[in-house]
């Protein structure tokens, strides 16, 4: 019983992990299906939420308004360099437009610590600390705020791409990009998009995230690839597949990481990368071709 009581822990502590590297993951995925750039920069984008939070929190504004002008910001920034960066080398090959992405996050990181410097920052928890019961598991509030933000998000873009012309717009440039241009549609203007919606994603899991650990100026580079991992489970151009991926990564590490060893915690996200690359090259849940379709 004690064991099965330990499962438990487990799985709820890896659902609520996975949540973040699902949010994360939609975030490779959206700008994918629209630029087929892998965007390493987006782990910087889940720190960049994170830190404005703090710093909006701790000038005493309430939190929600902190919230949503972190989200704001972080937003500002994934178009800042979509425009700056990206745009400026359209055309070049899709290497290129990942190095740079690279680079860019190198930069986001080195600017984040002149600006918040190397100590860890804390945001209070959005409802207290008080733990709720399931069963004999124990769930912290903030675990809830997770998981409601990964299904409040989830539930928005299947909205934002099924029902709006925006939204179709984007879904038509992901399926092809020459045929939307014949259209009236800008590709450039969707790329703009794709940036500034998967920042603001990276954004939100910042934010319900940072009560849950401290917020640094390097949090976003392990947080990034383990995305990145969720992302190639899911198949990188599936959005449900991403969810599931980042699920399934998160159990999956809090399952090895208590009953093996917690030194094996980051060591199983890219053996399972290994071992998806190597038997599933499409992901998981990646169809016969998922190129430019999984929205």
């Amino acid at each position: 019983m004690e064991f099965q009581q330990q499962v438990l822990q487990y799985l709820v502590t890896g659902i609520t992990v996975g949540s973040i590297y699902a949010i994360i993951a939609l975030g490779f995925v959206t700008i994918y299906n629209i630029t087929e750039i892998i965007n390493f920069a987006q782990g910087e984008f889940v720190m960049l939420g994170a830190l404005f939070a703090v710093s909006l929190h701790n000038a005493h504004l309430p939190m929600p308004l902190a919230f949503v002008l972190a989200v704001a910001a972080t937003t500002l920034c994934g178009a800042a360099l979509e425009r700056v960066a990206i745009r400026p080398a359209k055309g070049a090959s899709t290497l290129t437009l990942i190095i740079i992405t690279i680079g860019a996050s190198i930069s986001i990181r080195g600017l984040s610590l002149i600006a918040w410097g190397p100590d860890p920052y804390s945001l209070p928890a959005f409802s207290g600390n008080k733990p709720v019961m399931l069963g004999e598991a124990a769930i912290i509030p903030q675990s809830l705020w997770v998981l409601g933000a990964t299904i409040v998000v989830l539930a928005c873009l299947y909205g934002f791409f099924e029902w709006t012309l925006l939204g179709k717009a984007v879904r038509a440039c992901a399926i092809n990009a020459a045929a939307a241009r014949l259209m009236g549609i800008s590709p450039s203007r969707m790329a703009l998009l794709s940036f500034s919606l998967s920042a603001a994603l990276g954004a939100i899991g910042g934010v319900v995230m940072a009560p849950m650990t401290l917020a640094t100026y390097d949090m976003g580079s392990m947080l990034g690839l383990k995305g990145f991992v969720a992302a190639i489970i899911g198949g990188f151009t599936n959005t449900p597949g991403a969810v599931a991926g980042g699920l399934l990564l998160g159990i999956l590490e809090s399952l090895g990481a208590g009953l093996i060893s917690s030194g094996y915690k980051d060591a199983i996200a890219f053996i399972v990368l290994f071992l998806v690359l190597f038997f599933r090259p499409r992901g998981l849940f990646g169809g016969r071709d998922t190129a430019r379709g999984g929205l």
